[in-house]
């Protein structure tokens, strides 16, 4: 890709950015229908860990996600990979849990699952789309 002029490139960066924008929105409304549809608000318990998630990465890690993949001899990076392992296994027990005790339904229970299951993908080309090598884009975080 290092042929294609950089007013191209930049167009393909925004498309990639356009396409995470719509998997974060479609994660959201897949969480606020769980709730609607069903009539039941204790789904969105599950918001509260999707807004957790990443507070230990800003605070401990800033804006290098490269530590969350290397080994670290420093205990404040090994605390940052510990807190946000704990919300992600939050953020998937809370909706068996509600499920296991009959507060939700089987279909908010599937479209809480989705919803997680939109979020990582929209996580994992985030951590793909800043890792490229490519020349362009906006890597502001």
């Amino acid at each position: 890709m290092a042929d294609l002029p950089g007013y191209l490139l930049t167009c393909l960066y925004s498309g990639k950015l356009a396409l995470l924008a719509i998997l974060v929105s479609g994660g959201i409304v897949l969480q606020i229908l769980a709730c609607v549809l069903y009539n039941n608000w204790w789904p969105m318990l599950t918001a509260i860990m999707y807004v957790i998630l990443p507070v230990p990465l800003i605070l401990f890690a800033g804006a290098d996600t490269s530590v969350l993949f290397a080994e670290s001899e420093n205990s404040w990076v090994d605390a940052t990979k510990f807190l946000t392992g704990a919300s992600a296994v939050g953020s998937i027990a809370i909706p068996i849990i509600l499920k296991h005790a009959d507060v939700i339904t089987w279909g908010a229970f599937a479209m809480e699952i989705s919803s997680l299951f939109v979020f990582v993908t929209a996580i994992f080309c985030f951590i793909g789309l800043h890792n490229t090598d490519d020349g362009g884009g906006y890597h502001s975080i």
